[in-house]
């Protein structure tokens, strides 16, 4: 019994030892159920408010007035633009600066007085569906709250006025059929393409630093930049081929619309490869930090997790509270999410996608950098 007890503890002391030795590991497996539960607790919200909306008013009338205020005190709308063209009001709906554009026509005002089936366009960015139900449902309740306070006394019944004093006109931009599909099946390019890359490359890489292989190459004459773009090379074809192989499939399965122009093709051509190159180099820096392929599994998943409730695939990203917004724009998803559904719905082009490019090469830049770096004593 005793030597059963002295062998108990041998194990058990060894375990420790182990454990000691496998920090990154222990370290993920505490901080996985409290990442989740932070997220699940108190970022992930079904039902977005303050959504962005610009309102472009031909009648600056009291009544006029009066519905833009109304929406102000709305709970789901935060009016942030008052455009004057309605070129403008389409470059703000189409470029993803505002998900709703509201126009109240120079005649408002007087149809509203005479009871003569006054009007206003409410134009929505129904890319996601479950963002733009919100916001129909608030724009949809003005005739009703909006003007209460206005048409008091004679005002309240001219003659032929419909129960309602207005009309809201709404029209569903890029999914007019409000499509789940057309939403969703975009953004898993984005999921895939960052799941399995990323993985991918951190895995292979330290399979190789345990099998001994890669510190014959740093041995020979090639630099570590040449090490790592000729290690990076062939996934990103595997890159490109998931890429043409979930929008073929996107667009037979599914119907999803496709870029209509040459330019928007270039604009999505050139998201995809700044996308692709970025993982892999996150990936590959994940190989410089994990000492085995269990540890860089874990830390790619550990990525992932951000990578799909922040970033507006899973969940609305206007749902999100401001501290986990600011996490989900310093994640390549995020913005390659935007490139990715305003090439294919919306017609976008570089000009369009300006800042989310912009924020891809930033990534790669950065991450690019510190993997070089960290090559250099990888082994060491």
């Amino acid at each position: 019994m005793k030597g059963s007890a002295l062998r108990i503890y041998a194990v058990l002391a060894k375990e420790f030892t182990q454990l000691r030795r496998e920090r990154i590991t222990y370290a993920m497996i505490l901080l996985m159920p409290i990442i989740q539960l932070l997220l699940f607790g108190y970022a992930i919200n079904t039902d977005p408010r303050h959504l962005p909306a610009a309102v472009l008013a031909h009648d600056h009338s009291g009544m006029a007035n009066a519905v833009v205020v109304a929406m102000e005190r709305t709970a789901y709308v935060d009016i942030r633009y008052l455009p004057r063209s309605e070129a403008e009001l389409d470059r703000l709906i189409r470029r993803g600066d505002v998900l709703l554009a509201v126009t109240i026509p120079p005649d408002f005002t007087r149809r509203l007085l005479k009871g003569d089936g006054a009007q206003i366009l409410a134009e929505i960015d129904a890319s996601d569906p479950l963002s733009a139900a919100g916001v129909i449902g608030a724009v949809s309740a003005l005739p009703g709250e909006a003007l209460k306070r206005e048409l008091v006394g004679p005002l309240a019944e001219p003659g032929d006025r419909q129960a309602a004093p207005f009309e809201v006109v709404v029209h569903r931009l890029y999914n007019p059929e409000n499509l789940t599909a057309y939403n969703i099946v975009p953004g898993l390019l984005g999921v895939i393409l960052s799941m399995t890359l990323v993985m991918m490359t951190a895995m292979a890489v330290t399979r190789e630093t345990e099998r001994g292989t890669m510190e014959s190459l740093l041995a020979t004459p090639a630099t570590p930049v040449e090490i790592m773009v000729g290690k990076l090379a062939p996934y990103v074809l595997v890159g490109l081929i998931q890429t043409i192989v979930v929008l073929m499939m996107a667009r037979i399965l599914f119907g999803v619309p496709m870029a209509r122009t040459a330019a928007g093709w270039f604009a999505l051509a050139s998201g995809v490869f700044l996308f692709i190159v970025g993982n892999l180099s996150l990936g590959y820096l994940i190989s410089t930090v994990a000492r085995s392929q269990l540890q860089a599994m874990q830390m790619s998943i550990f990525y992932m997790l951000p990578s799909i409730f922040l970033s507006g695939f899973a969940f609305p990203f206007y749902g999100l509270p401001h501290w986990a917004r600011m996490i989900g724009e310093a994640i390549p998803i995020t913005h390659f999410l935007r490139i990715v559904r305003g090439a294919l719905l919306k017609g976008q082009v570089i000009a369009d996608m300006g800042p989310d490019i912009i924020a891809l090469m930033l990534f790669l830049l950065v991450i690019g950098s510190i993997a070089i770096a960290r090559s250099r004593t990888t082994l060491d």
